[in-house]
């Protein structure tokens, strides 16, 4: 028990400080536009107290790390039209709590005309209100709704061309979560078949569900990252390095709701009592190797040869089982493993009509073998 919550404080140490890394960057970008916000609204244009100013800035910056360009336009222009509406109308009606719902009922509704998105509605609607509930304006009407675009307009120009954030680390850490949950559970899949226990595979299932989110931020990081770089002259370096994630994403989630399928049909085989031939956990644990290993591979920048290699070992170990005999759910099993591999090539940059023909040929090869290879022992991280 002690040497388990050792570890538990460990592992949660090391999260503390892989996250605490991972938000400098956006603390340096926040304090940047913060600070430039208020230089320009104060000195450069001569706003009195421009607090709104870097408020939008910052708000702006911390809602739309790893949103894309179009959402986070969306904010700057929901704060704005939030705070220039809210000023009009505590102009007009005063403040109070039927001012306040009459205030944020007119900020959604325009926001909602003007065909924004959720980031417009709830920033519109907040920014009334902290208009409303704040101390009143001291300048023109439109004052705030202007230091407000300001600070906004600012953020935008610090997190795309001043100070971008580096593309390739934020897809990175959004990527290696999701290729590592669906690696675990891939291996323990492969041990909860072997002891056909069939309470495991559902954790194993729940596991992977749970973890749908993590491959949602993999595919919001890509598409921001791609936009950075496309914004960011800074950034354009990283464009070949992050082609790999970009043109792998989709594949790797692909993979990763295939694997929800087998895991389903792996269930229905335990329970209904079907053969298992050792060769289908042996595949199961291949795949999750392939897995791990362009996990490593992409993030070492190297040609994913042995992702290639451990996945068409994979399928081709699972195509043992037509031979050993396998029920109806068995072969659904194969047939998704399958399909779990070809979408690892194509995640490695394989042609979508070599990737199958690759598979089928690993399948057709093992079967004509004798025995079983055992599987290759070497790991990338050794």
């Amino acid at each position: 028990m002690v040497t388990e919550l050792g570890n538990r404080s460990r592992t949660g140490l090391r999260g503390a400080l892989r996250r605490g890394r991972g938000g400098v960057a956006l603390a340096v970008q926040a304090s940047l536009a913060a600070g430039l916000a208020w230089f320009v609204a104060h000195t450069l244009i001569g706003t009195a107290s421009p607090y709104f100013a870097p408020i939008a800035a910052v708000i702006t910056l911390a809602s739309s790390v790893g949103q894309r360009l179009r959402r986070t336009t969306e904010l700057v222009i929901g704060v704005a039209l939030g705070i220039g509406l809210g000023d009009a109308l505590v102009v007009l009606i005063g403040t109070g709590p039927w001012q306040i719902g009459l205030i944020v009922l007119l900020a959604v509704l325009v926001a909602t005309t003007l065909g924004g998105g959720t980031s417009l509605v709830v920033q519109a609607a907040s920014s009334a209100v902290l208009v409303a509930t704040l101390t009143p304006n001291t300048g023109a009407p439109w004052t705030r709704f202007f230091d407000a675009l300001i600070g906004g307009g600012i953020a935008l120009l610090v997190m795309t061309v001043v100070l971008p954030l580096n593309p390739l680390s934020v897809v990175r850490r959004a990527a290696d979560p999701a290729l590592r949950v669906l690696a675990n559970g891939l291996h323990e899949l492969s041990a909860a078949m072997s002891a056909r226990d069939a309470d495991a595979i559902d954790r194993v299932l729940d596991e992977l569900r749970a973890a749908d989110r993590l491959f949602t931020g993999f595919q919001d990081a890509v598409a921001a990252a791609r936009e950075n770089v496309a914004f960011a002259p800074a950034r354009w370096r990283n464009r070949t390095a992050l082609a790999e994630y970009v043109d792998g994403a989709d594949h790797v989630t692909w993979a990763s709701r295939n694997v929800r399928v087998l895991i389903r049909r792996a269930h229905t085989a335990v329970r209904d009592d079907e053969k298992i031939p050792d060769c289908l956990p042996e595949a199961l644990g291949l795949l999750g190797d392939a897995v791990d290993l362009l996990r490593q591979e992409w993030a070492k920048g190297v040609e994913p040869a042995a992702t290639r290699e451990r996945a068409l070992a994979a399928a081709a170990e699972a195509g043992k089982a037509y031979g050993e005999g396998v029920g109806f759910s068995g072969g659904v099993v194969v047939a998704q493993i399958r399909t779990a591999a070809t979408d690892l090539l194509r995640a490695t940059g394989i042609d979508h009509n070599e990737a199958p023909r690759m598979v089928r040929d690993a399948v057709g090869w093992r079967m004509r073998r004798r025995g079983r290879r055992r599987r290759p022992q070497t790991r990338l991280d050794h």
